[in-house]
């Protein structure tokens, strides 16, 4: 299995959090307009994906509808076209695909994007998001990574599109924030015990707890280490003491001089 390194842009630029968004401005999380301003800002770019009902790759965070939609209900239950006409509260745009948001970006910015769980319990996918997901790329010439909570995402994506750098999202686990997904599950994803089985080159670690020593670990081993989600300039501070890039939003992070 080959370890596909982080490519440095990935380190270099602070990453958007669900892109450039501001409710205010019109531009919602994963929206065409938020990837914009994002790319006009010089930022990277971190988006989510969800699966439509004919297998595309849907630049959209939640497995509902209803927060960031008029409408409700399941995003798997609808097909991409009747997504795609879908608009997002308090804006103009719809719910993008993949490959138009590559279009977008054009190779101007790094994307990470962010396989989201479709088992509801980190279990076992069917893969095919993760096949929609490693076909949309394909020709393209920018800066691409993946990563997931589910580790099995993961593993398919080493099958899948072994030439992209894969990394795993990893958090504190604690179960609380994690209801209702099973503490055993919790407990066994802590410790971030697949990093080595997926062939990954980078985790994107919780903010609030990059003091864990197993991050310290994989960090000495050679990974690099992103983390979630940074609100402030001073918060971006502490996690620079051990992160080597963040994810943040509501409020604009220094760009390198």
């Amino acid at each position: 299995m080959t370890r596909v390194p982080l490519p440095n842009s990935f380190l270099r630029l602070p990453i958007a959090h669900r892109a450039l968004h501001d409710r205010a401005a019109g531009r919602i999380e994963n929206s065409p307009a938020a990837i914009q301003a994002t790319v006009e800002a010089g930022y990277g770019i971190e988006i989510d994906l969800q699966l439509s009902s004919d297998g595309v790759a849907m630049v959209f965070h939640d497995e509902e509808l209803d927060r960031l939609t008029a409408e409700t209900g399941p995003v798997n239950a609808r097909t991409a076209a009747e997504l795609g006409r879908i608009g997002l509260k308090g804006s103009t745009d719809t719910i993008p695909t993949l490959a138009e948001v590559l279009g977008l970006i054009d190779g101007k910015v790094p994307l990470l994007i962010e396989i989201k769980d479709q088992t509801m319990v980190m279990g076992p996918t069917d893969g095919r998001l993760e096949a929609a997901t490693a076909a949309a790329p394909a020709g393209y010439r920018g800066d691409v990574a993946v990563m997931s909570f589910n580790p099995h995402s993961i593993a398919h994506m080493e099958r899948l599109a072994p030439q992209l750098p894969r990394g795993i999202t990893t958090s504190a686990y604690n179960p609380d924030d994690w209801a209702p997904l099973p503490v055993e599950v919790c407990d066994r994803l802590r410790p971030i015990p697949d990093y080595d089985a997926t062939g990954s080159s980078f985790i994107s670690h919780e903010g609030r707890d990059l003091g864990r020593p197993r991050v310290a670990e994989l960090k000495a081993q050679g990974a690099a280490i992103l983390c979630w989600t940074i609100r402030s300039a001073a918060d971006e501070a502490l996690a620079r003491q051990v992160a080597d890039n963040v994810t943040f939003e509501g409020y604009l992070a220094a760009l390198p001089a």
